[in-house]
């Protein structure tokens, strides 16, 4: 089992999970479901395409980089005549993140993913068609190491200038599926976005269970505290 490596970063992301009716709020990291429709839109699947169970199957992982700024918009509509309004939504997103998403999955077929993922099919974006990618997705090669690995060992992706702002000891969060050997006492979450149906007549999704963690890095950028007593010396 291999590892490929993807950078979601643009401008805005919105990764829904619980949205409903009017109001479409977003993820703090990215969903499976967002990801795995990148993939399918890369290979030029379309939505009432039935997803093939090698990708449900595939093992998935995020690491937050940047945080990002959660934005809220709103939107109207009316129909073509103007003689009907309809209900105003609230939509959210979340600004200037940047993530690392891992892949887990035989090599052959995350070969072919990241080949469409350089070459899509369809224009692709990170969880609605109003955040479009802005930036190469796949980081470096297919690896050979385990999805927790992985995450942990990727270089920080995120922008200098956020990098400043960051302390000199940074703690990025990591949700990962649960995989067979984590210990029972894992910190873990249920989260519904396992995609078994995208047909826009029908959405389906399952819940998959989430183990959080987090990885720690030095930031040779970041901000020191001033010692206001350092220039005393021995004094």
């Amino acid at each position: 089992m291999s590892v490929l490596l993807l950078k979601l970063a643009a401008p805005m992301q919105s990764w829904g999970v619980a949205s409903r009716f009017t109001r479409r709020e977003t993820q703090q990291y990215p969903s499976k479901s967002g990801v795995l429709g990148l993939i399918c839109a890369a290979k030029g699947r379309r939505r009432t395409d039935p997803i093939e169970d090698e990708l449900i199957q595939l093992g998935f992982g995020v690491r937050i980089d940047q945080q990002g700024t959660l934005v809220r918009d709103f939107q109207v509509a009316r129909s073509l005549d103007g003689r009907e309004s309809y209900p105003l939504s609230y939509r959210y997103y979340l600004a200037d993140a940047v993530f690392v998403a891992a892949i887990h999955g035989d090599r052959p077929l995350l070969e072919g993913i990241r080949d469409a993922l350089r070459a899509p099919t369809f224009p692709l974006y990170l969880g609605r068609r109003s955040c479009p990618v802005t930036e190469p997705l796949v980081i470096g090669d297919i690896t050979d190491q385990p999805l927790p690995e992985a995450l942990s060992a990727t270089p920080w992706q995120a922008s200098p200038w956020y990098r400043e702002r960051q302390p000199a000891t940074v703690h990025l969060p990591i949700y990962r599926d649960l995989l067979p050997g984590d210990p029972d006492e894992v910190l873990q979450e249920r989260v519904r976005d396992l995609p078994l149906d995208f047909d826009p007549e029908r959405r389906e999704y399952g819940w998959r269970r989430v183990v959080t963690g987090a990885v720690e890095i030095t930031n040779p950028d970041g901000t020191k505290r001033h010692d206001p007593f350092a220039a005393l010396g021995g004094a």
